[in-house]
């Protein structure tokens, strides 16, 4: 059986949306086993010319509820970015997973052929469904995800290669 554009996405979305929960969790605690408002790691950043924690979260909650709405059609949720507090991208991270788990796998039928279209200021990206998938969403969403965990990882948070994969299943 090939692999369907749902189980390409859905699931690998979910299981990082989860992580970077955890990961959000963990650095909460350091904070406060510092002595630190944990909320400050909010606006933490690896340099000053990228974009902070709270930029990495929003834009992995974009990455992942986009691809999904791009592919089958179903409106995702409008998100403000205007997080300030953990609690607050906590928040955002648990609505885009509902909203990910919310979408009928059925929607996804057919997707791979689907034609994507993204349009920036210098450029518009034309997709497959199945390219836009595995060249573009996976790839951005994974750099959000992961310089999430660079950042915290920066600031002082205990967590290594183990944290960012997260429980492995078999």
């Amino acid at each position: 059986m090939p692999l369907s554009m749902h189980r390409a996405s859905v699931p690998v979305f979910v299981r990082a949306l989860k992580v970077l929960t955890t990961l959000l969790e963990k650095g909460e605690a350091h904070a406060k086993a510092q002595g630190l408002d944990p909320d400050t790691l909010v606006a933490a950043r690896l340099a000053e010319d990228m974009l902070p924690l709270s930029g990495q979260v929003q834009r992995a909650s974009d990455a992942s509820k986009g691809a999904v709405a791009r592919l089958t059609g179903v409106e995702a949720p409008a998100m403000a970015d205007d997080e300030t507090t953990l609690a607050q991208l906590q928040k955002r991270v648990a609505d885009t997973l509902a909203y990910i788990e919310s979408v009928d796998p059925k929607a996804f039928e057919g997707s791979e052929d689907r034609t994507v279209e993204l349009k920036f200021p210098s450029a518009t990206l034309t997709f497959t469904g199945e390219d836009y998938l595995l060249t573009f969403a996976l790839p951005n969403f994974f750099f959000h995800v992961v310089t999430a965990y660079d950042v915290l990882r920066h600031k002082g948070v205990q967590i290594g290669k183990l944290d960012y994969m997260g429980p492995v299943q078999s």
